[in-house]
């Protein structure tokens, strides 16, 4: 190798080294017992025009898996990925060839430019360790600052939240999540909302003892359909990308599948028993102008966070409507008592005010 060209490689060297030794634990891709080959494993054949793109990853992490037996056993990391992404509902980590950059920086900041994703968005390949999955991945830029990636919320509101390129109907999580609304699904802090009475072990609206469980993970409602494939919101059969069905039309027939959702967290009995809302039971399972079915969860509740009220409650403007006086509003009458008002009309039923 000539001179120049060994003193720029032992640079390089140099100056990645400290990086690597800086984390908590061997990084996977790094680890000669996984990578026999070490950097050649991905390396050799590599594209470095757009950053390489996700067709390298599946060599290990596809069906024709290259991985020596021995090491088969050693867990997810060697799943299947693929199945995933040949779902209906799936993050567009193959079709979008060419609109990836290695130099792109996230959120989006250009309202016109084609969303996508490939595996280095979500995975630093350099540096993913058993212990940190997001080592190597960076924030929202402030400034000249970007801090490190240390919760998955933060992962996924690179591009679900402030980017300018949301698709139409897609909403800024981060707005969503907010700790500072009225209510929100616990994912950057516990709820604020003490009386969840359908909740179920270890589901806890505050943690007091080491098995409760009071916040929550994207993942834990985005994901595949299948258990038994690799962890992580890559694709479902369920709209949403969600783990379990959930619908959200009229004229649905109550069951334990139509909810599936709700219900993996929710008492099923105590929804449908009334405990928290004396009229569940009527609008979901449906009764008088509801004979065929009833009307969705997600008619009157957001699954992500309220900016305007407790409990979740954001009406559905496909189905909602202001009332004969032009309101469109809940007013809740009591702390935790579970009494209120809803001004509204929804489904030809004029609500001014309908008390509980």
């Amino acid at each position: 190798m000539h001179f120049r060209h060994l003193l720029k490689f032992s640079l390089i060297i140099v100056v990645f080294m400290p990086l690597v030794v800086a984390a908590a634990t061997t990084p996977l891709h790094l680890d000669p017992q996984i990578m026999a080959d070490g950097c050649g494993s991905c390396h050799v054949g590599f594209d470095f025009t757009n950053g390489g793109g996700s067709a390298k990853c599946i060599t290990c992490h596809g069906p024709a898996s290259g991985i020596p037996k021995s090491l088969i056993s050693m867990g997810n990391q060697f799943k299947d990925v693929t199945r995933d992404f040949a779902k209906n509902y799936r993050h567009p980590v193959f079709g979008k060839a060419g609109n990836h950059s290695a130099r792109e920086v996230l959120p989006e900041t250009n309202p016109v430019a084609p969303r996508h994703v490939e595996c280095a968005d979500c995975h630093s390949p350099h540096y993913v360790s058993r212990d940190n999955p997001y080592a190597g991945l960076r924030g929202k830029k402030v400034g000249n600052f970007a801090s490190p990636i240390t919760k998955e919320y933060e992962l996924c509101y690179l591009c679900h939240a402030d980017s300018a390129n949301l698709p139409v109907k897609s909403t800024n999580k981060r707005i969503e999540f907010n700790k500072e609304n009225p209510s929100f699904h616990p994912v950057e802090a516990e709820g604020k909302n003490q009386a969840v009475v359908s909740l179920m072990r270890p589901y806890r609206e505050k943690k007091t003892t080491a098995n409760d469980v009071s916040t929550l993970k994207c993942a834990d409602c985005h994901g595949s359909d299948d258990p038994n494939s690799p962890q992580g919101p890559h694709g479902s059969k369920y709209e949403g990308l969600l783990v379990d069905n959930y619908a959200t039309g009229d004229g649905i027939q109550e069951n334990a599948y139509a909810y599936g959702l709700c219900y993996r967290c929710h008492k099923r009995t105590s929804i449908m028993g009334n405990q928290s809302f004396p009229l569940h039971s009527r609008h979901i399972a449906g009764e008088n102008n509801f004979k065929g079915g009833g009307t969705s969860c997600h008619t009157c509740h957001t699954s992500h966070g309220s900016p305007e009220n407790r409990y979740l409650i954001r009406f559905n403007r496909n189905v909602v409507k202001e009332n004969s006086e032009g309101k469109l509003k809940f007013v809740e009458k009591g702390t935790y008592s579970f009494h209120g008002e809803c001004w509204l009309n929804c489904h030809g039923v004029d609500h001014n005010p309908k008390t509980y």
